[in-house]
């Protein structure tokens, strides 16, 4: 089996020191080279990382013959332009969540993937994790009888200006950045679109992003809430019900490459914790998996796991609730 060959489009913190390093872990991934429009930091991230190509600029690595693949990390206002490039030089594209700021900017991609024959895919690598496959497996079982409800809280304290995180231009805010999570991941459970959708929105008064959302979602089959912000307290957690038990998912989100995770199913006989059971996850990578699982699908020409179609309902999920924030009512996605 020869493995795809990778280029990195960025240098981003998540690249280098994420996403890179496990894909290069992987049975599936090797990468190849890094561009960025600083060829300086280029280099440097090719030596640290070991990477053989280092490109100052995005379109030199596109044009590298040896790249099938490219990973997206930049920021979010370029990912359409850049995917669309990447994919009409014949690569397959895997590009960071979200993958547009919008839900027409996104579908622009559906027809750039039909035209053009390349993967392209949304990267939300929690959906590799094997304790979300598991948690998911358990709902469908019934483990926890009918579900009827998700809540999930996401959040971290940034208040730099210049990150770009924190810029209305380049998608920032605390509902692109993780409250995106939450909507796909109660989309991932329910194995269904919500209905309607409401948020509230509280803006930082200079920078302008969302800076704390709590939103409802309404599913056919039960409710989803959630809370995220970038001016918070670093915290996330899940928690799953159902009509006969509860399922706790302790970091969600930035599961750890180092240690093992943990599911907490609760059969709800006790509210002290008398009744819950611990699974424990041996030691992954979510971002080594994930690439791989690209990779594979490349090789064994298979489809995309989560297609484009996904992730434009996912951001229409997000369109709805910055609009109902600002309408102060129900949407419908």
């Amino acid at each position: 089996m020869k493995k795809v060959v990778w280029g990195v489009l960025g240098v981003a913190k998540i690249a280098t020191q994420k996403v890179i390093p496990a894909m290069q872990r992987g049975e599936w991934s090797a990468v190849h080279a890094i561009a960025s429009r600083d060829y300086q930091r280029a280099a440097a991230s090719a030596r640290a990382l070991g990477i053989p190509q280092a490109y100052g600029s995005y379109e030199e690595l596109l044009a590298d013959p040896q790249v099938e693949a490219v990973y997206i990390p930049l920021p979010n206002h370029l990912h359409v332009p850049m995917t669309i490039q990447a994919a009409e030089a014949g690569k397959h594209v895997l590009c960071e969540k979200p993958i547009a700021l919008t839900a027409d900017e996104a579908r622009q991609l559906i027809a750039v993937r039909d035209r053009t024959g390349r993967r392209i895919e949304e990267a939300f690598m929690v959906r590799a994790h094997p304790q979300w496959i598991a948690t998911r497996d358990l709902v469908r079982q019934g483990r926890i009888g009918e579900l009827r409800a998700v809540s999930a809280a996401f959040s971290y304290f940034n208040r730099d200006p210049q990150n770009i995180r924190n810029r209305v231009a380049y998608g920032g805010g605390a509902l692109m950045d993780i409250g995106c999570y939450a909507v796909a991941m109660s989309r991932y459970l329910f194995q269904a679109a919500p209905r309607r959708v409401m948020a509230l929105v509280e803006r930082d008064h200079e920078m302008h992003v969302d800076r704390l959302t709590s939103a409802i979602m309404d599913f056919p089959e039960g409710q989803s809430v959630f809370t995220c912000s970038t001016q918070m307290v670093a915290y996330q957690r899940v928690q799953v019900f159902g009509t006969r038990g509860r399922i706790e998912i302790e970091i969600p989100f930035n599961a750890p490459p180092d240690r093992p995770t943990r599911i907490l199913i609760d059969d709800g006989s006790s509210l002290f914790g008398e009744g819950v059971e611990t699974v424990e996850f041996p030691i992954v990578d979510q971002y080594t998996i994930q690439g791989d699982l690209f990779s594979r699908a490349i090789r064994e020409d298979a489809p995309a796991r989560f297609p484009l179609e996904d992730a434009v309902q996912n951001m229409a999920i997000i369109d709805a609730l910055f609009r109902s924030a600002a309408a102060q009512q129900w949407q419908t996605p």
